[in-house]
């Protein structure tokens, strides 16, 4: 994630998974919303919607079953990632133990950007912190007002914003500039990649396997 200041200073974290420090993302989220279905069916954890609700994602009707196909590689683990929205969607129906991750992922995005702000001396600014990334494209409002509360505990005047394309877009019209391509290419890449149709390739090469 790369920060960058009005004058031009950058600064930015390795962000190449937990031993470089980070947590959060569509994997993490995944797996341990496994985690606690898991332990919510076993008694090792506490109760959780999550116990069904992941492996029905699935069309499987209990997390052991969820985790013997894993096993046997009837299913990816990468497949994992695909959870995230349903444990946004569990987290936003009330349930306890969705919410605490729900949370900490929202912690861990005012961890990231308020440290940016704070290397970068930008805490008096109206600092525009932008969310790009699958597991921002949710309706769970209570999500983005911790990470706005806790932004403007750092930098008083932050303002929030979404991403609205996805941010491969913004690497393929970075590429465009770079080659002079004309203002028609642009316009044809951003009807191209759109949320929607990437979404929909995606579930066509899921369905080819």
């Amino acid at each position: 994630m790369p920060a960058v200041s009005p004058d031009g200073r950058i600064t930015r974290f390795p962000a190449i998974g937990p031993i470089s420090g980070d947590w959060g993302g569509g994997g993490e989220l995944g797996s341990m919303a496994a985690w606690h279905a898991v332990r919510s069916e076993d008694g090792r954890g506490r109760k959780t919607a999550l116990e069904r609700a992941v492996p029905a994602y699935f069309g499987l009707k209990r997390p052991r079953q969820l985790m013997e196909a894993i096993y046997f590689g009837r299913i990816d683990e990468k497949r994992l990632a695909e959870v995230a929205p349903v444990l946004f969607e569990v987290a936003i129906d009330g349930d306890a133990v969705a919410r605490e991750v729900v949370d900490r992922q929202a912690d861990e995005v005012v961890s990231m950007a308020g440290t940016a702000i704070r290397r970068l001396r930008m805490q008096r600014l109206d600092v525009h912190v932008v969310l790009g990334g699958g597991i921002f494209r949710n309706g769970d409002h209570a999500f983005f007002d911790r990470i706005r509360a806790g932004l403007r505990e750092v930098a008083p005047a932050a303002e929030v914003r979404v991403l609205e394309a996805p941010p491969v877009a913004g690497a393929a019209m970075m590429g465009l500039d770079r080659v002079g391509a004309p203002k028609s290419a642009q316009a044809r890449v951003r009807r191209a990649l759109t949320h929607e149709r990437l979404g929909t390739q995606t579930l066509a090469r899921r369905k080819e396997r």
